[in-house]
């Protein structure tokens, strides 16, 4: 029997969006030669909820680079939407960045001089595909916010402002890295419940990358990653809900 976290994620069709082959990301310094990441597979479908775990240095955030379009391979492939990033050029991974990814980071970036509604409409200059940003501000329950500056949210406020701003572009994929890092456990709760919805609700597939065992639990697939290699790829057909984690 499914949870009801993982019951309501079931109506998605399995549709692969992501696929990494053989990827390796490589540092050199002198004779010194470091794999950031080392000949990594593995496979993503739309609408899930992906964490992607491990220690500091496994590897993590150089994953979530590639991905996002911040950096490219040195070895290997990486598939999104049927496309190859890996060999794209500078001004082809800006608009890769602009329509299919959205960001969010543990420590918001919001612009202190604009308002929450000036922060999330921003992106409608960059985004062919930008949604209405009050409308998304009213899923993420801040309508009454709109004209607010960063200094006079909390951090939850702020933090789901910045899922706001990502959403508003309409990406097909959501990166979060650790986006309940700098949260206290009941607010980190209410992101996460977020976050989930935007895979319920919205079909979106978000990569949320974290040190935290316990947001793995949430996940629908999890991937283990250290020292620059894929430890584990678990399929979880009965992913707790954010209320049931316990922090």
């Amino acid at each position: 029997m499914l949870t009801k976290a993982a019951n309501c994620r079931e109506r998605y069709k399995k549709m692969e969006i992501v696929r990494f082959n053989e990827v390796s990301k490589i540092y050199k310094s002198g004779d010194h030669v470091l794999r950031a990441l080392d000949r990594v597979s593995f496979t993503l479908d739309e609408g899930r909820f992906v964490v992607i775990l491990g220690p500091s240095g496994a590897g993590k955030s150089t994953l979530l680079n590639l991905l996002g379009g911040l950096d490219s391979p040195d070895e290997g492939t990486i598939t999104v939407g049927g496309k190859d990033i890996s060999k794209l050029s500078d001004n082809e991974l800006a608009d890769y960045r602009a329509s299919t990814v959205g960001f969010v980071f543990q420590f918001y970036n919001l612009i202190p001089t604009l308002t929450a509604y000036e922060n999330v409409k921003l992106v409608s200059d960059i985004s062919p595909y930008a949604l209405d940003a009050k409308d998304i501000i009213a899923k993420i329950g801040l309508s009454d916010h709109l004209d607010h500056f960063p200094s006079e949210l909390s951090g939850g406020e702020q933090q789901r402002i910045s899922i706001a701003r990502a959403l508003a572009k309409n990406p097909k994929i959501l990166l979060c890295d650790e986006p309940t890092g700098a949260l206290d456990s009941e607010t980190g709760v209410m992101v996460l419940k977020l976050l989930l919805g935007m895979a319920k609700d919205l079909g979106k597939t978000i990569v949320v990358v974290t040190h935290n065992q316990n947001i793995a639990k949430m996940a629908d697939v999890v991937i283990r990653v250290k020292n620059g290699r894929i430890r584990s790829v678990d399929e979880q057909a009965e992913p707790l809900s954010a209320e049931e984690v316990e922090w």
